[in-house]
């Protein structure tokens, strides 16, 4: 076996079990916050004024606890590790959280959305799609979940939010509207197609994240023919789910016949 050969599988080796220590560490501290939230709401049930005993003794515990193991352990944070158990104890136990490779800091975010519908959809989405924290805010903020829903009756909400997005049809794929705000583009009327061409080619991989499911980049200004004349489109993509390729001609102005003419043809 070659060197280079040889350094490469063992790289790979190692990246996958730096991962798994990863995802065994954060699955780890879920795990030990939701116990910990669970031990405080019991103990606050037995106490006779709640608010002002639950007060009191988030205080002392975080007291005690960073003496012991340094930070971590506010009481913002046990308050947190609190609300986090209450949160999710009517819908499922301690030992089916261990079905999503999420970290605390995704779930930080996911207890702030108050519809379980549209938490359990974003849950689904960033375990099955490995979303980073980021990624889950910015799918979050640009309202993912209600652009998907939009199109889908009361059946299919319902399903969005126990499945995640799922792909039957090429309708599904595509998400209406596009938010494209990560291109960081000021307001300027003065902008053409190719400032935005160009923007969008610079945060490339955010532009297929929020493309959705199975796009591969294949080209911009790609070339067809049809009867010896030359047309070109300004973004050319294929979707491996859908097996074919999707198009996309830029327009900053209002569309006109001729363009859907052109993007039919």
């Amino acid at each position: 076996m070659q060197q280079s050969a040889l350094y490469d599988q063992i790289v790979e080796l190692l990246q996958a079990a730096r991962q798994q220590v990863v995802r065994a560490i954060n699955q780890t501290m879920v795990l030990t916050y939701y116990e910990i939230g669970r031990m405080i709401v019991d103990d606050e049930q037995q106490g006779q004024q709640r608010a002002a005993y639950g007060k009191q003794v988030l205080k002392e515990l975080s007291a005690q606890l960073t003496q012991q193991f340094g930070k971590g352990f506010s009481v913002e944070n046990l308050d947190r590790m609190r609300f986090f158990y209450k949160i999710y104890s009517p819908e499922i136990s301690s030992t089916l959280l261990t079905k999503f490779t999420l970290s605390w800091s995704h779930y930080l975010k996911l207890m702030r959305i108050t519809n379980e519908d549209e938490r359990s959809f974003y849950e689904i989405e960033a375990h099955n799609n490995g979303w980073s924290v980021r990624e889950l805010e910015r799918q979050y903020d640009s309202a993912l979940y209600e652009r998907l829903a939009l199109s889908k009756d009361k059946e299919g909400v319902k399903e969005l939010s126990a499945q995640g997005q799922t792909i039957t049809t090429a309708t599904d794929i595509i998400k209406d509207p596009y938010i494209l705000e990560f291109i960081g583009l000021p307001d300027n009327a003065r902008y053409s197609e190719t400032d935005l061409e160009n923007a969008l080619i610079n945060e490339l991989e955010t532009f297929l994240l929020e493309l959705g499911k199975g796009f591969t980049f294949v080209g911009r200004q790609v070339r067809f023919t049809f009867d010896e004349e030359h047309f070109r489109v300004d973004l050319v993509f294929y979707n491996r789910l859908l097996h074919c390729f999707v198009l996309i001609d830029l327009k900053i102005g209002k569309l006109k016949h001729q363009d859907l003419g052109q993007m039919q043809m």
